[in-house]
Parts: C-alpha cells; structure tokens; sequence
C-alpha cells in the first residue's frame, strides 16, 4: 500500500530522496548538470509529497508558487525498485488536488530530453508541451509542459 504525506522541503525523508534524484541527473545531465542544478535546490519549495511503501519513503515531488494562477512541479522522483507500481502518477495526482485547492489554475513543469520516461509519463497525465518558460528559454535540452488543473 501506497501512503502519501505532505510535508515541507526540510523534511528528511524528501531530502533523502532528492538526493537520489539528483545523483540520478547528475549522471543523466553530464556536463548540463551544474546549469539545471541551481535551480532545483529546495529552499523556494513549501509543499511537498512524500510517497511511502510499508514505511519506506519510496517517491516524493513539489511544487512551487510562480505566480497567482500557475505552480511549478518540481523533485518528482520515484525509487527504480518501485517504479511501474502507479506511485508517480499518485504522487503528481495529489500536488495537482493540493495546488487547485489552493486555488492554483495551472501546473507547470521542465524535464529533459534525456528523461524520456518522464516525457512520456507527463503526457500520459493530460500535460502538453509549451515553449521553454524562465531560465529554461533557448536551452536545447529542456522541454516544458503545462496543464490547466
């Protein structure tokens, strides 16, 4: 069974995580990792989940304020011992009901074209391709979606 806890950026568990995520796109990212870096760090980030499986923190994600209407997800990440089992798509499930409870209108999101499972996941949940946003414009292996929530 899948339990999902909403919790800060402090929380260790989510920092544990991360942590693995980013060893994961450190390897994927190469050279580009030290420019995606500076912005994934967790201080801008207030409301996160962390997925567990019989206790073990096994997937997190967050999302962050941008403006009024729109969040931005950020840290979502699964352990690859419990992918295929649902746990993303509980995970982004759950900050897009918490983003539109807060009244947010639009989720969106960055990854790379060197993920692309999560291209492929983000499309299979209803988000669509837009034009780079932010520090993202004119960098050629960022791809950014949105969708209205």
């Amino acid at each position: 069974m899948i339990d999902l806890h909403s919790t800060t950026a402090q929380n260790l568990d989510f920092l544990y995580l991360v942590n693995l995520l980013d060893a994961d796109l450190a390897f994927r990212d190469g050279d580009d990792h030290t420019f995606y870096a500076q912005y994934n760090k967790v201080d801008q980030i207030r409301h996160c989940l962390v997925a567990y499986e019989n206790s073990h923190p096994v997937g997190c994600g967050a999302f962050r304020h941008v403006d009024n209407n729109t969040v931005e997800i950020k840290r979502m990440f699964v352990e690859i011992s419990s992918r295929n089992k649902g746990i993303a798509t509980k995970i982004l499930s759950g900050l897009e009901g918490w983003a539109s409870e807060m009244n947010y209108i639009y989720c969106i999101l960055e990854t790379g074209f060197k993920q692309p499972e999560a291209i492929d996941f983000y499309l299979k949940c209803g988000y669509h391709r837009i034009p780079n946003y932010g520090h993202y414009v004119g960098v050629n292996n960022s791809i950014c979606f949105s969708k209205v929530i």
